[in-house]
């Protein structure tokens, strides 16, 4: 993620996560990216997304796209 500092992103939980924090992704915003991460290791790798491509997987998600 070559320009981008993760550590100053405010990072969110989804309240969709169990509390098995085996089981979270955080998501949070940066400049113009929104940059996902593994909860349980915040200091590991960071994708990062920009809106229109965060969004048009948000919406497949509500879509049922994933659904198995």
């Amino acid at each position: 993620m070559s320009g981008h500092f993760p550590e100053r992103a405010r990072w969110r939980k989804s309240s969709y996560s169990t509390q098995d924090p085996a089981e979270c992704v955080e998501a949070g915003r940066l400049a113009r990216d929104v940059v996902t991460r593994d909860s349980k290791d915040p200091s590991g790798p960071v994708l990062a997304f920009e809106p229109r491509e965060w969004a048009a997987f948000l919406s497949e998600i509500k879509g049922g796209a994933y659904d198995s």
